[in-house]
């Protein structure tokens, strides 16, 4: 929010990938924070990454949470409890990948208390022109019943990557001004911007095999 000098402070946030496995999560966040291109990725592993970027003229810095896809439903309310914005990804090729997208939004506005959490949602895959299964008027038609944005993106030729991002930190921003204006954003109770540090340091480790491991990127 602007101070009386115009300095605006970098914004940090932080930011929960979603989706049904093999949707390409990873693929669309590394794309994202390191312009690189994943052939291939172990799905069963969960990731976080830090990011800053500049959005209309105003710093902010990413707490990127690469969900698995795989957790259980404890984990998986963590996530949602203490995340600031969600994209919600599903695969263009796979129609049970965006009817699970439904029970994720759902599970977000139960544990949030909140219809209007900052969402983007991404048809990924887009490249597969092929073999789409799920048609723009479909996703769209989800879209504009959830208010939230709807993007077709293809990690794999970089198209939208930036954009998803960029648009829920839009929403974000404007969130985080607009409790700021009202006094809510900070330690008066509203529990919506939990601190990163409110969870375990254990981030990144496979299913099978946890491992009690500090990072340096304490997401969510």
């Amino acid at each position: 929010m602007p101070t009386r000098y115009g300095y605006q402070p970098c914004r940090e946030f932080n930011v929960v990938v979603l989706g049904a496995g093999g949707v390409g999560k990873s693929c669309l966040t590394a794309q994202f924070v390191h312009d690189e291109w994943i052939e291939s990725y172990d799905p069963t592993i969960e990731d976080s990454y830090r990011s800053q970027i500049s959005v209309d003229g105003r710093q902010v810095i990413l707490e990127i949470l690469d969900t698995a896809g795989t957790e259980q439903f404890a984990m998986r309310d963590l996530y949602m409890k203490t995340g600031q914005g969600f994209l919600l990804v599903f695969s263009i090729t796979s129609e049970a990948s965006l009817e699970e997208l439904k029970t994720l939004r759902e599970e977000i506005i139960r544990i949030k208390d909140d219809e209007n959490v900052p969402i983007v949602i991404v048809g990924n895959k887009a490249d597969l022109i092929e073999q789409r299964m799920v048609d723009r008027k479909t996703a769209f038609a989800l879209s504009q019943q959830w208010a939230a944005p709807y993007y077709e993106s293809s990690a794999r030729t970089r198209t939208n990557v930036e954009e998803v991002f960029v648009d829920l930190c839009r929403q974000m921003l404007r969130r985080d001004d607009s409790l700021d204006a009202n006094g809510t954003n900070g330690d008066g109770g509203d529990n919506y911007y939990q601190k990163p540090e409110d969870l375990s340091t254990s981030r990144r480790r496979r299913r099978r095999k946890p491992k009690d491991k500090a990072h340096r990127c304490a997401i969510l």
